[in-house]
């Protein structure tokens, strides 16, 4: 069994994106990073923030979504870290509002972030995957994507960012089928 050694949350730099659907595996990182009392510094030679929660290096990449590969390829390349070592957080329009779902590998599911992974690292890695509720129109994909949740979707949102830390934590602990076990259950989503 693989251990984790690299969390990588995608989401946008900057202000403007803060808060949006697709900075959902930022807020996690965010999130685990508060309970730790750990802090994001700058590493501009691999265009990310990072911090270290023991053993694992914990990563937002601040290039852009699609992009997103650049920046964990290289932390990746310089740490050793192989592909099964790797847990990526990322939001899913697939998914409602809320639900995850832990997957040891898979496709990109028209995410441009984990195909900007993909590219560099195969689909041979971990992913969880956070519901952001899907667009009331497939045009409007984008759209939806850089929207805020709204008051009403808030304590959802809050609740399965804190669910995703502890899947994370599981994940640590006893690895991702043992996680899978547990988090992609429907009673617990």
């Amino acid at each position: 069994m693989a251990f984790l050694r690299l969390l990588v949350g995608l989401g946008n730099p900057g202000s403007e994106y803060a808060g949006t659907r697709h900075n959902i595996g930022f807020m996690v990182l965010d999130r685990l990073a508060q309970q730790e009392n750990l802090s994001f510094a700058p590493a501009s030679k691999w265009n990310c923030t990072w911090t270290r929660w023991g053993e694992i290096i914990l990563v937002k990449p601040m290039t852009y979504m699609n992009r997103s590969g650049d920046s964990v390829a290289a932390i990746g390349h310089y740490f050793r870290i192989q592909a099964d070592e790797l847990l990526t957080v990322v939001d899913d329009v697939a998914l409602p509002l809320g639900k995850l779902r832990l997957r040891e590998s898979g496709s990109d599911g028209g995410h441009n972030g984990l195909k900007s992974i993909i590219a560099h690292f195969g689909t041979e890695f971990p992913r969880l995957r956070i519901g952001v509720g899907a667009a009331a129109d497939s045009a409007d994909l984008v759209d939806h994507v850089l929207s805020t949740f709204s008051k009403a979707e808030q304590e959802t949102v809050d609740r399965s960012v804190e669910r995703a830390t502890e899947a994370i934590r599981k994940v640590a602990d006893e690895g991702i089928e043992a996680a899978m076990n547990i988090f992609n259950r429907a009673e617990n989503n």
